[in-house]
């Protein structure tokens, strides 16, 4: 499935958090601390306030008993996958509900900032330079996996830059804590689930040992903060040395998030999009060319539907500067993350692939204008 949920971008978090803002299906603080509760009563419900723009919403109280029953049906669920009954005890002994988590997942103000905002605060002339000159020390690897997936080397370098500040931010949640809370809970509940399998299923295959098991508070992992689904379905061994750690080894982390990218529709030959210009009689019509259906995506479901760049240009579209549209034969949807008055950005098939990484314009838009500024060199 090309589509994945994603929670746990750790330099986006560490943005968000700051700005007090979260996306789409983004968490705001990436990485919380565990606080495990202790003392608790066998048979207590376990509480956490949870707000909303600082106004409490709702009291979620677990009842211990409850957690227990729902610990014993994962392990004995996961003994019927055929996951061994060690990897099973080790992982889920000492397992508590972690009742921050469930707090960050309750607390998650939409689109506090608007784009433009908060494009500025993560493409700043700091990330940009840090990332030319990761370019620069690493272009023969980048160029050896743009060369084996077909994704170009900036593309790979912005996901990096804004998943991990370039693998300097570290998630340190115990993974196993932070997927069984989520999985126990019921707002997300079958989602995280799967995760939680996912997890022990790579446990079991020995793809990476129990103390590394760490992630931001949701469960995403390593540089390119894959959850353990997309790890399973995404992660590559480039070097071939056995192993495909996308947590220490640049060439495993730059060769998954390029076949991440090439298996959810990738086309080398284009870019992700630009910048333009809207003419005020093309606003006004804007409404007539909604996208019919729904994609698994809010974020796409929000585009318009494609048209070719030519038909475009005839309905009042230009370039950011006033110039005519390419004369490419391709087909473009229109997208204004702030609405009416913010900025329009006119995106291609590639685009659609960023948005499988993580569907939120807000992160897609960044990638993309982020990969730009960097360049192939």
């Amino acid at each position: 499935m090309m589509r994945r949920m994603r929670y746990g971008a750790v330099m986006l978090g560490l943005v968000l958090a700051a700005c007090g803002m979260r996306q789409s299906g983004q968490p705001a603080d990436a990485a919380v601390p565990p606080a495990v509760p202790g003392g608790t009563a066998q048979n207590a419900a376990i509480t956490a306030p949870t707000t909303t723009g600082g106004q409490p919403t709702e009291q979620v109280a677990f009842n211990r008993a409850d957690f227990d029953a729902f610990l014993a049906d994962v392990r004995s669920e996961a003994l019927q996958k055929g996951i061994k009954a060690d990897v099973v005890n080790t992982a889920l002994a000492g397992v508590e509900p972690v009742m921050r988590i469930i707090e960050r997942d309750r607390n998650q103000a939409e689109f506090k900032l608007t784009f433009s905002t908060y494009r500025d605060r993560v493409i700043t002339p700091a990330n940009v330079s840090r990332g030319q000159k990761l370019r620069e020390e690493q272009q023969v690897l980048l160029r050896q996996v743009a060369q084996r997936y077909g994704v170009q080397p900036r593309f790979v370098l912005a996901i990096w830059g804004i998943e991990t500040r370039y693998g300097a931010v570290k998630a340190d949640v115990p993974l196993f804590h932070s997927l069984a809370t989520l999985a126990f809970d019921r707002r997300r509940s079958a989602y995280f689930r799967n995760e939680l399998f996912a997890a022990l299923t790579m446990l079991d295959r020995g793809y990476i040992d129990f103390t590394s098991m760490k992630g931001s508070w949701a469960g995403a992992m390593g540089q390119p903060q894959f959850m353990p689904s997309s790890y399973l379905a995404y992660a590559e061994d480039f070097d071939g040395d056995g192993k495909r750690d996308i947590w220490n080894n640049r060439g495993d982390v730059f060769a998954s998030i390029a076949n991440y990218l090439a298996k959810a529709g990738w086309n080398t030959a284009q870019t992700w999009g630009r910048e333009v210009k809207v003419s005020p009689a093309l606003q006004n019509r804007l409404g007539e060319f909604a996208r019919e259906g729904k994609s698994g995506c809010r974020a796409i479901d929000q585009m318009t539907r494609d048209l070719p760049l030519a038909e475009w240009e005839k309905l009042g579209l230009r370039r950011a500067d006033g110039g005519d549209l390419p004369k490419a034969q391709i087909s473009g949807a229109l997208v204004q993350p702030d609405g009416a008055k913010g900025p329009s950005f006119l995106v291609y098939g590639n685009y659609r692939s960023v948005l499988r990484y993580n569907c939120a314009h807000h992160y897609a838009l960044t990638v993309s204008l982020l990969a730009d500024q960097l360049g192939d060199g």
